[in-house]
């Protein structure tokens, strides 16, 4: 079976964010770097899990939920950005996660208009 573009897209960016976690630890940033590991690979986790779900309102509520993670995650990012704590281009970061978005967004949509 074909691997949903979702799926995949979640997973690299999960994949990403460990990178990136990994270089904020580097430079001594625990704070934001957690938050942004825990956000970034919860999209993934949870567009997983609504793969599995038993009805259309269990992978509805997942994908609403990984959208919200994926919200979470490009505020740290912006955060990140603006304020130049740890100096870095998080351009590519922020437009994957707002691709994330727009993703999640339209795949809710339809699946709740088809409820």
């Amino acid at each position: 079976m074909k691997e949903s573009v979702i799926v995949g897209k979640s997973f690299d960016f999960a994949l990403t964010i460990i990178d990136l976690y990994r270089e904020l630890v580097d430079k001594h940033e625990y704070v934001i770097s957690k938050q942004i590991l825990r956000s970034g690979t919860s999209i993934g986790a949870n567009v997983e899990e609504a793969q599995a779900g038993i009805s259309k309102k269990e992978f509805v509520n997942k994908l609403s939920i990984a959208s919200k993670e994926a919200r979470e995650t490009r505020y740290w990012l912006r955060l990140l950005d603006k304020s130049q704590y740890i100096k870095r281009d998080y351009t590519k970061y922020l437009e994957d996660a707002t691709e994330l978005i727009k993703m999640l967004t339209a795949i809710v949509k339809t699946a709740q208009k088809n409820m």
